[in-house]
């Protein structure tokens, strides 16, 4: 009996099911991303890089960068803070419940926390535990909310504030995640270091500004020359192991000045409906310090802060 077409089919089947599985599934997921709303402002994310970044991404491309280095912020979970953003009228129905949440508070010391808001009053609970406290606490005509902390090693390494998603690279081309951390994550570096200048004298000189670093220098992004009638006000500030004899300076190539310009604009950091974090109010999206009074076991992990 001929098998043939049996087999044939058998294996065309096979190849579609792979086909629609690893190739048309994820196109439909993924190659129709577009613009979506940051939470709770509504303002459109992401926004295209400016012409000189999306120059520096291929410059970071051209230079394997992305062979040391990810751009993928994991999260293994998501904690809850409760936070005391009014202590209401009735200072002392809300110093009762606030000691109702931790009998070994003091009224005194209760009364110093609720002079201090915003004040986390809880600190990396479960989402069940920040409600039920909200609720007594709000019973008094205060107002304490529940906010969204994503945790994981990432996050607390300070590398991002959420994980990363697929909006965060709607606009880069070629998608340039990494699978190698020989380096940091440098999804958020355009955070932690927003000075074009650090990111020069790094690529120049890694360890003149990262004692210790394994980072290669990049010196052929630079030109080396005498320095004319007066200093160019590109010249690079170096010194330490970085100096250049006397009578020469350090001047960036438009490469190098791209790649910065590129590695300052990685800032994925907002909060999203499919990757919630909790941001101050009324201030600006980007890491900020907050008075944190911890009446709950556990260490507050970096993060923004938002209205869930």
């Amino acid at each position: 009996m001929n098998y043939g077409p049996l087999v044939f089919l058998a294996a065309f089947a096979a190849l579609a099911a792979s086909w629609f599985g690893f190739v048309l599934t994820p196109h439909l997921q993924i190659g129709h991303l577009q613009q979506t709303n940051t939470v709770p402002s509504g303002v459109s994310y992401p926004v295209a890089r400016s012409g000189l970044a999306q120059q520096g991404l291929q410059v970071y491309r051209a230079n394997g960068c992305a062979y040391c280095h990810s751009q993928q912020v994991a999260q293994t979970g998501t904690l809850f803070d409760l936070v005391l953003t009014n202590p209401g009228t009735n200072q002392a129905s809300t110093v009762a419940a606030i000691q109702s949440i931790n009998p070994r508070l003091s009224q005194p010391e209760v009364l110093e926390i609720i002079g201090k808001v915003p004040v986390h009053l809880l600190t990396m609970v479960s989402k069940s535990t920040a409600e039920a406290a909200a609720k007594t606490v709000n019973a008094t005509g205060a107002n304490a909310v529940p906010w969204i902390v994503p945790i994981g090693p990432d996050i607390q390494r300070g590398w991002g504030s959420r994980r990363t998603v697929a909006e965060d690279f709607l606009f880069d081309y070629p998608v340039l995640p990494g699978s190698q951390r020989i380096g940091p994550d440098l999804s958020n570096v355009g955070v932690r270091q927003p000075d074009p200048g650090w990111h020069l004298r790094h690529l120049y000189a890694p360890a003149s500004v990262v004692p210790g670093s394994t980072m290669p220098p990049y010196p052929f992004l630079f030109e080396k020359k005498k320095v004319g009638r007066v200093p160019s006000p590109s010249a690079l500030p170096l010194s330490g192991i970085a100096t250049v004899e006397d009578g020469y300076e350090v001047i960036p190539k438009p490469e190098a000045l791209a790649l910065a310009e590129y590695l300052v604009s990685l800032q994925a950091y907002a909060p999203l409906f499919n990757a919630p974090l909790s941001v101050a109010l009324g201030k600006p999206t980007s890491p900020t310090e907050t008075n944190s009074i911890s009446i709950s076991g556990g260490d507050k992990a970096p993060s923004d802060i938002s209205m869930p």
